[in-house]
């Protein structure tokens, strides 16, 4: 049967995180919170960990996973090399929500890279995270807690309702802080590559390394464009009902959702909008979900997959969602927004 046990950053739970530490170094899988969203995690060096991961998500099995370390130095025994740029951006934001991709080492099983020769690894900064990472013995393969291709998890409740006793633990530490997935920046290439947008956004690369590149998969609607990123490869984040996002000029967007919630309402469906606190008065019908405030973009990043979550359980079959291109996280916003519509857009 499948634990949940609760602690806070303030203040750890020791024996419940050694109880899924040996968990976990017995081939279990636990999930935690990190500052991004909820991870599944099992032990990276271990074969079979891996494929019980893929198992439980529904994932498949090219579709590579990022390592979670807490200690610096054991980045040291999975990568074959550490490249001048890779050690400069480390240096900024670790421990912190940005994964680096690496030629990786013997050590690490193709079970776990999805048959790659590159290791996707990543240092969290949640404490709860670095614990359990330090008790499992080191190396955490962690995907985001969910079945693959939902939203993915920022409560311990969203864990719950998709892998219920699939797993042998879950740690719940509340909501978690940024709500989107790490940054991915590749270094097995002769200059980074971004692979996938997150908190960190290109500016504060750039600052560090100098120019970047940006994968062209971010944000393509051809599927014949696919993207090296782990947890970027298949469809993502989507929710149950057809989801369309609305783009053009903000002042406009309202007027076109009110006329298109209101065809479908018409047509029997049930239709859901998703705007912010500052537009959610304009609209007179429909389920209206305020995802937080154009003046607060992290909190329309914190509450975008819990949004998602909400009109599957009120069982929504239309979503019409304004776009949040915001000044400086929006691009990795719309990336997961686009991606749990299908790409699908309305331009006005």
């Amino acid at each position: 049967m499948m634990k949940i046990v609760q602690m806070t950053e303030k203040q750890l739970n020791i024996e419940a995180l050694r109880k899924a530490g040996e968990i976990l170094q017995r081939g279990g899988l636990v999930a935690f919170p990190t500052e991004t969203v909820y991870g599944l995690g099992g032990n990276a060096l271990d074969p079979e960990a891996s494929k019980k991961i893929y198992a439980a998500k529904g994932r498949p099995s090219d579709n590579p996973l990022i390592v979670h370390i807490a200690k610096i130095e054991d980045l040291l025994a999975i990568v074959s090399e550490i490249p001048e740029k890779a050690e400069r951006l480390k240096k900024a934001y670790w421990p912190g929500p940005l994964t680096m991709i690496f030629h990786k080492s013997d050590k690490v099983p193709y079970e776990t890279t999805g048959g790659l020769d590159s290791v996707a690894v990543r240092f969290p900064s949640n404490r709860i995270a670095k614990a359990l990472i330090q008790q499992a013995g080191g190396y955490l393969a962690a995907p985001s807690a969910n079945i693959s291709g939902r939203p993915s998890p920022t409560l311990a409740v969203h864990v719950q309702e998709d892998l219920g006793d699939r797993i042998d633990m879950i740690i719940d530490g509340g909501q978690v802080d940024i709500g989107l997935e790490s940054t991915i920046v590749d270094f097995t290439e002769d200059s980074p590559i971004v692979l996938r947008p997150g908190y960190l956004d290109r500016s504060m690369l750039e600052q560090v390394l100098g120019e970047v590149r940006i994968d062209h998969a971010i944000l393509s609607a051809d599927s014949r464009v696919r993207s090296k990123a782990p947890g970027m490869r298949y469809k993502h984040y989507a929710p149950q009902a057809d989801l369309v996002v609305v783009k053009g000029l903000e002042k406009d967007i309202p007027g076109k959702i009110r006329e298109l919630v209101h065809e479908k309402i018409d047509a029997g469906y049930k239709t859901g909008i998703i705007c912010t606190s500052e537009t959610k008065g304009e609209y007179p019908e429909g389920i209206i979900c305020s995802i937080g405030c154009r003046a607060d973009e992290e909190s329309i990043a914190r509450h975008l997959y819990e949004v998602l979550r909400k009109f599957d359980n009120d069982g929504v079959e239309y979503i019409y969602s304004e776009s949040f291109y915001t000044p400086r996280i929006g691009e990795a916003i719309m990336n997961r927004l686009l991606k749990a519509a299908g790409h699908e857009i309305i331009e006005i």
